[in-house]
């Protein structure tokens, strides 16, 4: 029989039970400081099993904070729950600060009046501390790293616990070497300096814990994600970049400029591609995206045309820009339904005109061209082979006449309602500007009508010749 394999701990699961190892240890401790500190009347071991009873209940507090942080987002904390191991933290700031005000008013009154507190260390007093500094080293370690790993603010504040409480053991261990060797304020000076590492722990945590609470962006991040937004092209500008920590996780809210011409699926692929990039260089950070439309110096003003016409959901096409004596003159074809009454159109035509000049200045003349757009999906059926071989003789014809239209193929004719509707492919020099290949095919469609009744709608496709 195969033993089973077991799978490894979520994030949730290593803290709690991280949380869980720092409660025993610490209890334990606690308890042989306690005993040693009774029986030798050390002011220094003392303070030192206050603080670990402190940390015995931050330890308890860190174990339920961390897992109700874990708790996914509810309809009360939409944000989730990830603050509640900052709140834990904030209240085992508070209990340091007054450990090193109790230990220090204790320690100052012993230097006063040094016959109070004789000290009597034993070998279990010692022992007790060097085990104690064993101890919290491989504690700050081990919940260091856990800590880094799962972005947790409740561990992190236990590590800074154990940071200082080897160095407090330690400092406490010197001072009672010292009282021994008959240095009688040894251990009210080490006293002192206990109490002094527990403030600058407290300091440390609160000013973190404070950071968190008042959603202070976490150091450096903004700068990188700036940085990482403004290489995506299409990225005009960044508007507005908001960061916060919340628990393990980094909230974000990003707007965007982009420039007002881009397509709507082009701005839909450029709010993916910063959402991956962010996720790729800060997989801690939870972003929402927003693209705003900016207009650039740099934007034409047939693209201004394009765009005012596209919001009011209008075609035009054969936009015309002219310089005349200073003014600008603004000239377009505007397709509208066939069978709309001409009063309506000319209605949609002013308003249009009317949106250009708001746009573009007041003193622009603008001129539009009303041409049918004819809508209606057409049923048809294709042409019989004769007479899609005359059609294709003919355009072979009027290729061959204008020189520029090339290898005339794929040619398909439908008979439909309205008439013969022909779509067929060709070649042209590559080199040929859109204007001269649009007017070349334009007179090939020309010629076809002259020269075929019942046509109503050419359309060539112009491919470009192999070179």
């Amino acid at each position: 029989m195969t033993a089973a394999i077991k799978s490894p701990l979520t994030d949730s699961e290593l803290k709690q039970k991280a949380a869980l190892a720092s409660i025993f240890a610490s209890a334990v401790l606690t308890l042989g400081k306690l005993a040693a500190g009774l029986l030798s009347g050390s002011l220094a071991l003392l303070s030192e099993a206050g603080h670990g009873l402190l940390d015995t209940g931050a330890t308890i507090l860190t174990y339920y904070a961390v897992r109700a942080a874990d708790k996914p987002a509810d309809e009360e904390h939409h944000y989730g729950h990830g603050k509640i191991e900052a709140v834990a933290a904030l209240a085992e700031t508070g209990l340091l600060l007054v450990l090193a005000v109790g230990v220090t008013y204790e320690a100052v009154h012993r230097l006063l009046a040094p016959a109070r507190g004789q000290v009597d260390a034993t070998w279990l007093t010692f022992g007790v501390l060097i085990v104690s500094i064993v101890v919290d080293v491989v504690r700050w370690r081990s919940l260091n790293a856990i800590a880094k790993r799962t972005k947790s603010d409740a561990l992190a504040a236990d590590a800074l616990h154990f940071s200082s409480d080897f160095v407090a053991s330690f400092l406490v261990l010197i001072g009672l070497v010292a009282t021994q060797y008959g240095f009688a304020q040894g251990d009210n000076l080490a006293a002192i300096g206990v109490a002094l590492f527990i403030a600058i722990a407290g300091y440390r945590l609160g000013r973190r814990t404070i950071d968190t609470l008042v959603d202070a962006a976490p150091a450096g991040l903004t700068e990188r994600m700036r940085q990482t937004v403004e290489k995506i092209p299409g990225v005009v500008d960044i508007e507005v970049l908001k960061l916060r920590p919340a628990g393990a996780q980094v909230m974000g809210e990003l707007a965007v400029a982009v420039p007002r011409t881009m397509p709507l699926e082009q701005v839909f692929h450029l709010k993916q591609e910063l959402l991956a990039a962010v996720a790729k260089e800060m997989p801690e950070v939870e972003l929402s995206v927003a693209a705003n439309p900016r207009a650039l110096d740099d934007e034409s003003l047939v693209e201004r045309v394009l765009l005012i016409a596209a919001r009011r959901r209008h075609a035009v096409h054969h936009i015309t820009i002219q310089h005349i004596a200073g003014k600008i003159s603004i000239s377009l074809d505007l397709e509208l339904h066939a069978q709309m009454p001409h009063g309506e159109a000319h209605d949609i035509a002013t308003a249009l005109e009317e949106a250009i000049s708001a746009e573009v200045g007041a003193d622009v003349e603008i001129e539009t061209h009303i041409e049918p757009l004819e809508a209606e999906e057409l049923a048809g059926e294709d042409l019989n082979a004769e007479g899609t071989a005359e059609i294709k003789r003919v355009l072979i014809e009027g290729a061959d006449a204008g020189g520029i239209v090339k290898d005339v193929h794929f040619v398909r004719a439908r008979q439909t309602s309205s008439g013969l509707v022909v779509n067929y492919h060709c070649r042209v020099d590559p080199m040929l500007t859109v204007n001269e290949v649009h007017e070349a095919v334009d007179h090939l469609d020309r010629h076809l009508r002259a020269r075929m009744e019942g046509v109503v709608r050419v359309v060539g496709h112009a491919d470009p010749l192999a070179r």
